[in-house]
């Protein structure tokens, strides 16, 4: 299968190029004018082509040549502050004309990222039918981009996913996110404060999440589903976890710091929708650790 993949350099992005290309599948990759190219692109089957979705004569160019049956569109901002930056809005907008131009060149199948944060989390457990009720910019506007692209697609017979996404940990995870952040620390000898770490969350590891897009376009699925774990699991219990396979001399301290102020509490997603379609998580979150930790393990207890 032909496929265009935007954010082919982030940290959900180079994964699913590896699934792709291991399946297969000759890929056409967008990524940031000036940033290094996947390691994906030194084997075969992969194009890489640098802009932006704002750059729609690029986007045009490349894609008319290539003529792609699935697109995932991952690319978006997630700097500090992306929850309220206005940055969002001409992502919504560029998004849009992305999506328009690539239904006007007959791709049948689309998958976009979208957030948990869409939804209204006081409503519990997190189903595709729970209400939605965004309370920053980023994620309202990708709920946003998730009823337009729904409607645009409909009204061309295109297959249009929705991949709301959970916690996701694993390889290429940014420095300053919670378990690389942790197991620095606590490699280094240093204190580590946080929460009480009461807070629930759903975690998947970043491959599943790649393994979840993809079998979304290839089985030619349409409407939202959550790409999560549906185990729920404290930050406490997580951190605690971290810090056994280490073994290393640093500490945890919970409850050092306040919880924030719009910090919502329990953020777990069904994956029913997703499983009854055929697709289930390969790793469990200490399969998903092991390999993330085990190297630094071997660091904290050598020193």
């Amino acid at each position: 299968m032909r496929t265009f993949v935007t954010g082919g350099c982030g940290f959900i992005g180079r994964h699913l190029l590896r699934a792709l290309l291991d399946d297969g599948c000759d890929v056409l990759a967008l990524i940031p004018p000036g940033s290094p190219h996947p390691d994906s692109a030194r084997g075969g089957g992969l194009t890489v082509v640098e802009g932006t979705i704002a750059d729609l004569d690029t986007l045009r160019a490349a894609l008319s040549g290539f003529e792609p049956e699935a697109a995932f569109h991952l690319a978006w901002y997630a700097g500090p502050g992306y929850h309220h930056t206005r940055r969002n809005v001409p992502l919504l907008r560029d998004s849009l004309g992305m999506l328009e131009l690539l239904i006007d060149l007959g791709c049948s199948r689309i998958v976009g990222a979208g957030t948990c944060m869409e939804y209204d989390l006081r409503a519990g457990f997190l189903h595709e039918d729970s209400p939605t009720h965004p309370t920053t910019i980023y994620a309202a506007s990708k709920l946003s981009l998730a009823l337009m692209g729904q409607q645009m697609a409909a009204d061309a017979n295109v297959r249009f996913v929705w991949a709301r996404l959970f916690s996701i940990y694993g390889p290429g995870e940014h420095e300053n996110r919670l378990l690389p952040s942790l197991a620095a620390a606590l490699c280094a000898g240093r204190a580590f404060p946080t929460t009480p770490g009461e807070q629930v969350r759903d975690y998947l590891y970043v491959k599943d999440v790649a393994s979840a897009l993809w079998f979304a376009a290839r089985e030619g699925l349409d409407g939202v589903y959550n790409v999560s774990s549906g185990v729920p699991i404290t930050v406490r219990g997580l951190v605690e976890t971290v810090e056994a396979m280490l073994a290393c001399d640093g500490r945890i301290e919970l409850g050092a710091l306040p919880y924030r102020e719009w910090e919502p509490m329990f953020v777990v997603g069904s994956n029913q929708k997703l499983r009854e379609a055929g697709w289930s998580p390969r790793y469990s979150l200490h399969d998903g650790l092991i390999p993330l930790f085990r190297s630094e393990s071997e660091v904290c207890c050598a020193g």
